[in-house]
């Protein structure tokens, strides 16, 4: 009855009088970009004939983080309130709650709402695997994990999940998911993309269906859809050709003709406009030396005319101020050239300019100096509110508090387990094939737990992980690998830890086996591991140790394949690919102890050596350590 009677308040909210500080003295407000019984299309006409160039122009910006102030009396922009979004980033202070989220996203909101016309905010977040930005969430395994599960149905309930705690903390918004297809895993975002294969990765887009909703039949193809207020607006990124740069290149250049772009790269796009996604970001990177954001060819001619897309084209983060500095620290933004290239290549809206006044006055100068064309503007703006209508959030612009309990709850963690469960990759199992090490005996006497990643939710998390390049120790809410070994094992068996065994340890204690969890530390775009995809030297000396003396499972915690030296792998008894698995370790114990088997597959191919790279897993020339798709299971 009271969701009845919510629903039947909002049929009639255009004929409220608005809010304090919206109607400025006029009551009851007759707009018709207010009635959502009107149709999409005419709300935005009706809203966009009311709009001055300066809140058009205002629409087309996503701010940085801002504090909730007081209104600036004499600024006629509402302050920075009356831009089109703000990307929240890692919310109010460093590991804060959702709770916390909800007075922030609140206070945004409402300032947005007491602008002239009273248009509310898209407030996005990189919530990339989960609401990863905030204490206490779910975090999912990311997306080179996912990609080892071939499971699109279950990547479409972590994409619902997704969309219900990050609109319990006010998000609206996610830049998810990227459908990079990563051609060289020396690229720092290797983790970000499903698969070195198209096919792979487009299958996963049905992420965009779990986190915006499943649209009706006659829903037409390529415009914005947002199911209702528990699913977010979803970004498909970085468009287009960012895993493919030369030599993995963060921000490279992609150099292969059209075609081949088209097949490799462009693909699943087409998949998530067929879903309607919401919007699509613009890539860093360049295709054969033009940089993306400025490239009209490929945003207008192509994504936007030829595949039909009708949502709202986004820079990324201070793409728009990359393409002219003055200098490296982006402290002299050279918008009269940045916003004339972009913008009319085809950019709709921008992410976190540097100076976001100054950028408003020189697109501002550039319209009535005729250099970017009105309609072009007008093009911006339409496709904006098109998605914001479509979105709902101008019936439903403020956070649900009733979703806060859901946040991190049991049946959430429970998918997550599951999906850690279906991401492993068992790349051997015995010395002898005929004598598996694995599934281990949980009423051993006593195991060696060791290695840098077996006590380190950080490390288990990754990049995007409460922090934006991850860090080490309990960072959120979670299992390690220890707790959930501790809580897998009989009641008599004696579990031991030690990050680095010593000789006195290895020798004086009766081990059945040891559990050894090594791997990269968390890096993020171009803040990169500092030795490469290896693993560290005195990680290698560690297992060497251990496996001399012990019976050895080795779980590897990383976002890409790592180099694992011939001798290494031959010394070792099992040997488990387990990504960035997230916050539900269990989901590791549940399968090396045996009460599910091993059904991940490798999404990209593992190499033998460093200097092999890249690798084509069509190429038969290539002489891999384990081929793409491979993975071994208990049951033959």
């Amino acid at each position: 009855m009271i969701d009845h009677l919510q629903d039947k308040k909002s049929d009639y909210m255009w004929l409220e009088p608005r809010p304090s500080g919206l109607d400025h003295g006029r009551g009851v407000v007759h707009s018709l970009y207010r009635n959502p019984r009107e149709p999409t299309e005419s709300r935005v006409r009706d809203l966009i004939d009311r709009m001055t160039l300066e809140e058009k122009i205002g629409q087309m910006i996503m701010i940085a983080k801002a504090p909730i102030l007081t209104r600036a009396v004499d600024d006629p922009l509402n302050c920075c309130f009356a831009v089109g979004g703000v990307n929240a980033g890692r919310g109010p202070r460093d590991a804060a709650p959702v709770k916390e989220w909800v007075e922030m996203t609140e206070g945004w909101q409402r300032r947005a709402l007491d602008s002239r016309l009273g248009i509310p905010l898209m407030v996005g977040v990189d919530a990339v695997h989960g609401h990863n930005n905030a204490y206490g969430t779910t975090i999912f395994p990311h997306n080179i994990a996912l990609g080892a599960t071939r499971d699109d149905e279950l990547i479409q309930k972590i994409g619902a999940i997704t969309a219900l705690e990050a609109r319990a903390a006010g998000i609206n918004y996610t830049f998810a998911p990227c459908v990079a297809v990563v051609r060289d895993v020396r690229w720092n975002r290797c983790y970000e993309s499903y698969s070195e294969d198209t096919d792979t990765v487009r299958k996963m887009t049905s992420i965009v269906t779990g986190l915006q909703g499943r649209p009706p039949p006659d829903h037409p193809r390529g415009h914005p859809f947002v199911a209702g207020r528990n699913n977010l607006i979803a970004c498909a990124k970085h468009f287009v050709g960012d895993g493919g740069t030369s030599q993995g290149e963060n921000e490279g250049d992609t150099r292969m003709d059209y075609a081949e772009l088209e097949k490799i790269h462009m693909a699943p796009y087409i998949d998530c406009i067929s879903q309607n996604v919401c919007t699509v970001m613009a890539s860093y990177s360049s295709f054969n030396g033009e940089k993306i954001h400025s490239h009209k060819y490929l945003l207008t001619d192509v994504l936007k005319n030829k595949l039909g897309f009708k949502g709202v084209v986004i820079s990324d983060w201070r793409g728009i101020d990359k393409l002219y500095q003055n200098n490296n620290r982006c402290m002299v933004p050279d918008y009269l050239r940045s916003a004339l290239a972009g913008i009319n290549a085809g950019i709709d809206m921008v992410l976190g300019p540097c100076d976001h006044k100054k950028f408003q006055d020189d697109l501002r100068m550039l319209v009535e100096l005729g250099k970017v064309p009105i309609s072009r503007i007008d093009d911006a703006v339409e496709r904006i509110l098109r998605v914001k209508f479509s979105a709902g959030i101008f019936e439903d612009p403020l956070p649900d508090r009733s979703l806060l309990d859901l946040v991190g709850c049991k049946l959430h963690r429970e998918v997550a387990r599951q999906a850690v469960r279906k991401s492993l990759v068992l790349l051997k199992n015995g010395k002898d094939p005929k004598r598996p090490l694995l599934p281990l005996q949980k009423n051993a006497r006593k195991i060696l737990v060791a290695g840098t990643h077996a006590d380190d939710l950080g490390y288990q998390c990754g990049a995007w992980s409460v922090s934006w390049a991850g860090s080490s120790g309990r960072t959120t809410e979670g299992t390690t690998i220890l707790d959930a070994v501790k809580a897998t094992v009989g009641t008599e068996t004696e579990v031991v830890y030690e990050k680095y065994p010593s000789v006195n340890t290895l020798s004086a204690h009766d081990f059945q086996f040891s559990i050894v969890a090594v791997g990269e530390p968390p890096y993020v775009e171009h803040i990169s591991s500092t030795d490469g995809p290896v693993i560290p030297s005195d990680a290698v000396d560690m297992i060497d140790a251990v496996a001399d003396k012990l019976p050895t499972v080795l779980i590897l915690i990383s976002g890409r394949p790592i180099e694992i030296k011939a001798e290494l792998l031959k010394k070792i008894d099992a040997l488990v690919a387990a990504w960035l698995p997230g916050t539900e370790g269990n989901g590791i114990t549940d399968v090396i102890f045996g009460d599910y088997d091993f059904v991940g597959r490798l999404p990209v191919t593992w190499f033998k050596r460093v200097d092999q790279l890249p690798i084509d897993h069509k190429d038969a020339s290539f002489d891999p350590m384990f081929t793409f798709n491979y993975g071994l299971r208990y049951m033959k």
